[in-house]
C-alpha cells in the first residue's frame, strides 16, 4: 500500500519552480538562436511565463489542500516558485554566457544594457534576473492571493 504524501508549499514550489523554469529557459534559448534576445520584449515574455508559473502552483497547492489553504502557505509557494524559476534561469544564462565567450558578438548580444546606457557582464545579468524574477514573484504572488486565499479570510468587523 502506498503511503500518500501531503504536498507541502514548498516541495510544490519547487517543483512547480523547475516546471516554469524549464519553460524560461526554453523560451531563451530559442531567443538567444533566434537573435532576439538583447530585445526588452524577450524579457517581458518571461516576466509573462513566471506569472503563469506562480498562479499554476498557487492553484495546484489550494486544489491540494481541499480549496481551503493558508495566506502565508500560498504566499510561501509563490514566493519559491519565482525563486527557484529565476535561479534556474539565472544559471542557464551563466552558462549561456560562458559558452558565448570565445565569441565576442555573441557576448555583446547576450549582455544587458542599464538605463545609462552602460553594458552589464553576464554574471551582473544573471544577478539581475534572479532579483527581477523574485520580486515579479512577490508581487504577482501578493495579487494572485487576493483572489486564491479562502473564503474564511474575511476583513475585519469594525469596531465602532
Amino acid at each position: 500500500m502506498m503511503a500518500a504524501t501531503q504536498l507541502t508549499s514548498e516541495s510544490n514550489g519547487l517543483r512547480m519552480g523547475v516546471y516554469t523554469a524549464v519553460v524560461l529557459i526554453l523560451y531563451t534559448g530559442l531567443a538567444a538562436l533566434a537573435g532576439f534576445l538583447d530585445k526588452i520584449e524577450a524579457g517581458t515574455l518571461d516576466l509573462v511565463f513566471l506569472t503563469v508559473g506562480v498562479v499554476m502552483a498557487i492553484m495546484r497547492f489550494k486544489r491540494s489542500q481541499g480549496n481551503r489553504m493558508s495566506y502565508l502557505q500560498g504566499f510561501g509557494t509563490g514566493i519559491i516558485t519565482a525563486l527557484t524559476a529565476s535561479v534556474l534561469l539565472a544559471g542557464f544564462f551563466w552558462l549561456l554566457g560562458g559558452l558565448s565567450g570565445g565569441d565576442v558578438g555573441s557576448a555583446q548580444r547576450i549582455q544587458a544594457r542599464d538605463l545609462f546606457g552602460a553594458d552589464l557582464g553576464v554574471l551582473i545579468g544573471g544577478l539581475g534576473i534572479i532579483l527581477l524574477g523574485s520580486m515579479w514573484g512577490v508581487i504577482v504572488t501578493l495579487v494572485a492571493m487576493q483572489y486564491f486565499k479562502s473564503p474564511d479570510h474575511q476583513p475585519i468587523a469594525s469596531l465602532d
